[in-house]
C-alpha cells in the first residue's frame, strides 16, 4: 500500500473545493424540509449552523425565516455565502466553536455532513461539545455518514468499532489525507441517549452517486430534543463542512 499523504489542513481542503465550484447551483438536501417543519411546529426561530459552507442548505433555512448564526472553517465558503446574503454577513464566522460568543446557548443547532471529520474519538468529542451549545428543550438536527457506504476513492481503514462504525483515511480524491468517520446506528443512539429524546427518529438514507461516480452513499439523519440543562465548556476544533 502506498504511504498515506501528509494530512492537510481541513480549511485548505475546503477552500480549494469551494474555489472549484463545490455545491454551486446544487439543491438543498431533503433533510432541510424536516428541520424547517420541526422548528415551525415548536416555534423555534433562532439557531446556529455548524459547518454552514457556502450556503447550499443555510440559504433555504435562512430565507424560510430562521435567524441563523453560521460557522465554517473555510474562509472561501463564508465569503461566498456573505456575497449571497449580504444582510446576514455579520452573523457568519470563519473558524470553529471558539468563534461563538462565550456561554452562548441556542434553541436550534444544525450540523449536516460536518461531524464525521476526524477519527472516532474526535468526532465524539465534537458532538459532545456541540450538544452543550443547546438550551434545555433545544433541537439538535444531525446528518452524518453511515457505515455501509461504498467509498468512491482509494482509502485505508484506520479503525473499526464493535458498534458498526469505521474510520478511513482517503488516499485519493478531494479529501486525500483526511480522516473520515462513518457512524453506526448504535454508536449514535448512545451518544444521544442520556440527555436527548428523538423527535425525528434516527433513519438511514441511501443515495446512489451520479455518474461518473459509482456505488452508494449512506447517511444517518435525526432530530433530537435536549431534555436536561447540563453543560460543559466548549472547546475549539469544529470539523470542516463537506
Amino acid at each position: 500500500m502506498d504511504d498515506p499523504p501528509t494530512e492537510p489542513r481541513p480549511a485548505d481542503v475546503w477552500d480549494r473545493e469551494y474555489l472549484s465550484g463545490r455545491y454551486s447551483g446544487e439543491d438543498a438536501v431533503p433533510f432541510v424540509a424536516d428541520i424547517l417543519s420541526t422548528a415551525r411546529e415548536r416555534g423555534v426561530r433562532r439557531g446556529v449552523y455548524l459547518g454552514c459552507g457556502n450556503g447550499r442548505n443555510f440559504v433555504p433555512l435562512a430565507t424560510a425565516g430562521l435567524e441563523l448564526t453560521g460557522v465554517d472553517v473555510s474562509s472561501v465558503a463564508i465569503r461566498q455565502l456573505s456575497e449571497r446574503l449580504p444582510a446576514l454577513a455579520p452573523r457568519l464566522h470563519v473558524g470553529d466553536l471558539s468563534v461563538l460568543p462565550r456561554q452562548s446557548l441556542y434553541p436550534l443547532l444544525v450540523g449536516i455532513q460536518v461531524f464525521q471529520h476526524g477519527n472516532r474519538a474526535t468526532c465524539h468529542r465534537h458532538l459532545r461539545e456541540a450538544q452543550h451549545l443547546l438550551e434545555p428543550d433545544g433541537l439538535f438536527c444531525l446528518c452524518v455518514n453511515g457505515f455501509g457506504s461504498e467509498y468512491e476513492f482509494r482509502n485505508e481503514v484506520v479503525e473499526t468499532g464493535e458498534d458498526g462504525s469505521e474510520t478511513i483515511r482517503y488516499l485519493a480524491g478531494p479529501k486525500a489525507g483526511l480522516l473520515i468517520h462513518f457512524f453506526g446506528r448504535d454508536e449514535l443512539e448512545r451518544l444521544f441517549a442520556s440527555e436527548f429524546r428523538p423527535v425525528l427518529p434516527l433513519r438511514r438514507v441511501t443515495m446512489k452517486r451520479d455518474p461518473p461516480g459509482a456505488g452508494h452513499w449512506d447517511q444517518w439523519e435525526a432530530i433530537w430534543q435536549k431534555t436536561s440543562d447540563r453543560r460543559a465548556p466548549a472547546s475549539s476544533g469544529l470539523p470542516p463542512v463537506p
